[in-house]
Order: structure tokens, then C-alpha cells, then sequence
């Protein structure tokens, strides 16, 4: 009888441990902000449009309601809508006919897009372009905000623009945009800065910028270049490089410097330190990748209001500074390029895209 063989056993491989997903921490581009919305994690009815998402931000629509308020408020550790009482509104204006919003008033309206944030990701809000452009001052509510334009990670519920128009009175209906939102993934991380002067160097026309005239007809934020800049707006001319700020005068500047925004990287305008004047140089902020890249010009077109006293500004003084920002991908279509719903893209001097073409 033959002696059976022993058999060894046979020793366990260990398994391969899974590559553990790490997400890229930065400002969504494009590509990851169509993915948010179809996660649902923004979402409104109807749909969100496909020109409503920029390079790196997504334009957000006023809803068909306005709250004329007595004041502008947070709403701290409560809902907004539990706000919007007889004691805060003094009236409701109906935005789907049409409504105008006037200058020193202040209304709240709640947007069309809802969030409902995954715990990673969070949001910022500015006026788009064209809406500080011409003195509409706009910044973003959410419930239990402590703060203006701040979206937490995680946040569900309504967001809220609240308008307040400073110069000029506009006419606005339910979808217009006034507002843009940015989302990143992490915490806010700028890599770098940049600070940019003013350009007050007479070109041929001899105008270095514009500054708004008051008691001016109403801008119809639906009229697209239909406005005429005679009735809006006067120019403004350089002596010696140099020119004097009214208080409370609302002006249209331009950088000196052409302003680059790498297809990797979103930039903000930050607000100018006080030590630098007695002036604002932000209202609207957001500068998305691809601005400046393949245009010979690209210069920040600013916004400016001398606070209490008269202020000399001269030619390269320093007035804005940009925040970078990186991405967690390159766009697929960078801002400017074929394809793109860029308004801005390649500007010098520039007023608001309701206005008739006046750039220098």
C-alpha cells in the first residue's frame, strides 16, 4: 500500500489593496460643473441651460418674484423665507411681467438654481461682469448665512440674490443673470497674486474712461447693445495722466497691465487694500481660465467709486490686485475660445454689453 503524498498548503497571495480615489482639490472646471448638475447637486425646474455654464463658474437666474426690503439683512441662525415677513418686505414686485428695480432700494429674489452640495464641495458667488458694469450691486444669500456670497460645503436649500441698483434703475425679468457661482472642491487655496495698475495714458481718442451720469433712463437688462452711451454715460479725459474721483461718482476704468489667466487656474478681483486710497475698485470679480490667452488684448475693466473725499488717481498707480486660484482640470473650452458664450474675451476699455460698442 503506497504512502499517500502529503500535500502542502498553499500559501494565500494577499490581495491588492484598491488605489484609493483622491479627487483633484480646487474650482471645478466646465467639465466637473456638468457632472455636478446631472449628480442633481445643483438643479432647478426646467433644467439648467447649457450656455449657463462658464469655463469655471455658472451663471444663476433670477426667479419670477422680488422682495422690496426695508433693509438689507443676514439671515444668521434662520431661513431666509422665514425672514421675508411685514416686518422686512415692504412689497412684492412680479418679475415674470416685468418689473423695474430702483436705484437706493433694495430687494432680495430668490434664484431659480437650488444646491445640495456633497460634503466636499462648496461655492462663491459674484456679479457677473456686465451687472457691476453699470452699478448694480448683487451678492448671493443662503439660509443661516453669517456672510454674503458664501456657499458651505454640504449646504441644501433656495439661494437668494439681493439687488440693490446705485446709479442706474434697470428693468429685470424672471431668468436674467446677474450672478455667477463658482464651486471648488477643498478649501480655498490661492497660489499666487497680482497687483495691476491703472491705464490713464490718452489714446487717440483721448478718453482713458467713463463715468456715469445720474438721472439717467432705465437699463432693460433684456436689450442686449441696445442702449445708447450718450444717455449713460460721459467720457472721461486724462490730464498730465491724471484725473480726480467725485465722491460717490461711479467710474469705468481699465488696467494697465494686460491680465492672463492660465488655462489651468481662475483668478478673482480682490478688494483693494485701503492703504493703497480712498476708493472701491471691485464690484464684479471672477476672471475664468483662458481670459487673455489668445487675444493681443485682455485688460480688467474695473470698477470704481471714490468713498468720502475727492481722490487723485494717476497713470500706473496700483488699484486692483487678482487672486489665483487652480483648477482641478483645464477647461474644455477655455473663456474666448470658439464655442464659448465669452463676452469679454479680448476687451481694452470697455462698458457693459447693454450699451452700444465703445471701446478704446
Amino acid at each position: 500500500m503506497t504512502k499517500a503524498k502529503s500535500i502542502k498548503p498553499v500559501a494565500k497571495v494577499p490581495a491588492k489593496k484598491k488605489a484609493a480615489v483622491v479627487s483633484s482639490l480646487g474650482v471645478l472646471p466646465d467639465s466637473e460643473l456638468k457632472q455636478v448638475v446631472k449628480s442633481g447637486a445643483i438643479y432647478a425646474e426646467g433644467g439648467i441651460k447649457p450656455d449657463q455654464i462658464q469655463p469655471a463658474s455658472l451663471d444663476l437666474r433670477l426667479g419670477k418674484v422680488a422682495y422690496r426690503l426695508r433693509a438689507s439683512f443676514l439671515p444668521g441662525d434662520q431661513v431666509v423665507a422665514d425672514r421675508l415677513d411685514d416686518s422686512l418686505v415692504m412689497h412684492t414686485l412680479d418679475l415674470t411681467r416685468g418689473a423695474v428695480l430702483e436705484t437706493g432700494c433694495v430687494y432680495l429674489v430668490p434664484l431659480q438654481e437650488r444646491v445640495k452640495l456633497p460634503k466636499d464641495l462648496s461655492g462663491s458667488a459674484n456679479p457677473k461682469s456686465s451687472t457691476g458694469r453699470i452699478d448694480v450691486f448683487v451678492r448671493a444669500v443662503s439660509d443661516r448665512a453669517r456672510a454674503f456670497d458664501g456657499i458651505p460645503a454640504g449646504y441644501e436649500g433656495e439661494l437668494y440674490a439681493e439687488i440693490s441698483p446705485r446709479t442706474f434703475s434697470v428693468l429685470a425679468r424672471t431668468g436674467d443673470r446677474l450672478l455667477q457661482l463658482r464651486i471648488r472642491r477643498g478649501p480655498q487655496t490661492p497660489v499666487r497674486d497680482m497687483t495691476f495698475s491703472l491705464d490713464l495714458h490718452p489714446t487717440q481718442s483721448d478718453i482713458v474712461g467713463y463715468r456715469a451720469k445720474r438721472h439717467s433712463r432705465v437699463i432693460d437688462l433684456a436689450a442686449i447693445g441696445a442702449h445708447t452711451v450718450e444717455d449713460f454715460w460721459e467720457p472721461v479725459r486724462a490730464r498730465e495722466g491724471r484725473i480726480v474721483l467725485d465722491p460717490g461718482e461711479f467710474y469705468i476704468l481699465a488696467s494697465k497691465e494686460k491680465i492672463v489667466i492660465p488655462l489651468d487656474e481662475a483668478a478673482e478681483m480682490a478688494p483693494i487694500a485701503p492703504e493703497l486710497g480712498e476708493f472701491r475698485a471691485h464690484y464684479a470679480g471672477f476672471f475664468d481660465p483662458g481670459f487673455g490667452v489668445t487675444h493681443s488684448k485682455g485688460k480688467a475693466v474695473l470698477e470704481v467709486r471714490s468713498r468720502d473725499v475727492p481722490f487723485i488717481l494717476e497713470d500706473g498707480q496700483p488699484v486692483g490686485r487678482l487672486v489665483f486660484e487652480k483648477l482641478t482640470a483645464k477647461p474644455d473650452v477655455p473663456y474666448g475660445a470658439a464655442g464659448s458664450y465669452s463676452t469679454y474675451a479680448g476687451q481694452g476699455l470697455r462698458l457693459s454689453k447693454y450699451f452700444e460698442a465703445a471701446e478704446d
